[in-house]
């Protein structure tokens, strides 16, 4: 079963990816494509000029993310079915991240390859996707990860019809303790901001000084930071992890916040929505953690 790409990930947010993201979060699994001109307002209040969202749907629509119909002269756009699959399996394992502790044998996958330079794109696209598997890189063409599952690597490695790369097994080698890929003291460093830039936020919603606009944007951003996540921890163990690791309670405080923003952020797309098609705005509906982790 094939993915669709989604928009990558830029410096801010990009009007693809925010587009994805907004759909994903209030309008997955639904059928009824939306009008363009009320996706265009939705993200106008990320200060998105209309000139630019409409160029991204259209951009999205030919990349197979996204599917148009026609009600007359009105464009309409909804989630294409790959793009849907893709959202929902990497919604999943964005929020799952630091909810608990996962059990874990004390083995790690290994993966090696050797490319040659000249094959810079496919050195690229390899890495991305280790990356997006849970892997670091050990040296140079030595990447390890504690989670992934080497069938998954093979399976990648042949689709890309890479030959000169293995996939092993290995308890904790004697030398570079394999827990080095990663910088921890980044990582630490990373949860922790999160942990001192959301504490306003809290004490704003506690106090009831956040409106429905301001809950959509907020949780999008929140969701836009969180998402970052996976790429720098892919819910290392415990086990090999320095004591007092704050992954659990930066989780703790995403998940409390995305939940309680929901109800106000579906609020704001309803209201959007209505004032172009008032059927469809009863239909929207934002998703909760625990929804998003089945």
């Amino acid at each position: 079963m094939s993915s669709v790409p989604l928009p990558r990930r830029q410096a801010g947010t990009s009007p693809q990816h925010l587009l994805v993201t907004l759909l994903g979060d209030y309008w997955n699994g639904r059928l009824e494509h939306l009008p363009s001109a009320a996706l265009v307002a939705l993200v106008s209040g990320f200060d998105v000029g209309e000139v630019s969202a409409r160029a991204a749907l259209r951009r999205l629509a030919h990349r197979g993310v996204l599917e148009s119909s026609k009600v007359g002269r009105n464009t309409y756009y909804g989630l294409s079915a790959s793009a849907t699959r893709t959202i929902v399996a990497s919604s999943s394992r964005i929020v799952a991240l630091g909810a608990e502790d996962q059990p874990w044998g004390g083995t790690w996958t290994v993966a090696t390859f050797s490319l040659p330079e000249a094959q810079r794109d496919l050195r690229h696209l390899l890495r991305s996707r280790l990356r997006w598997l849970g892997f670091a890189p050990l040296f140079d063409g030595v990447w390890v990860s504690p989670r992934a599952a080497a069938d998954e690597v093979r399976e990648f490695l042949d689709e890309l019809r890479i030959g000169s790369a293995a996939v092993l097994r290995a308890e904790e080698a004697v030398g570079t303790p394999l827990i080095s890929a990663w910088d921890l003291d980044e990582i630490r460093h990373a949860y922790e901001s999160f942990l001192a830039d959301t504490g306003p936020l809290r004490a704003r919603l506690d106090g009831g000084d956040v409106g429905s606009a301001e809950a959509l944007i907020a949780r999008t951003r929140l969701m836009d930071v969180w998402r970052t996540f996976p790429a720098l921890d892919p819910d290392l163990p415990e086990a090999v992890l320095p004591p007092d690791w704050p992954r659990r309670r930066a989780r703790a405080v995403f998940g409390e916040l995305y939940d309680e923003l929901g109800p106000l952020a579906e609020a704001r797309v309803r209201q959007v929505l209505a004032r172009f098609d008032p059927g469809l705005a009863g239909l929207v509906r934002h998703h909760t953690t625990r929804e998003l982790s089945r």
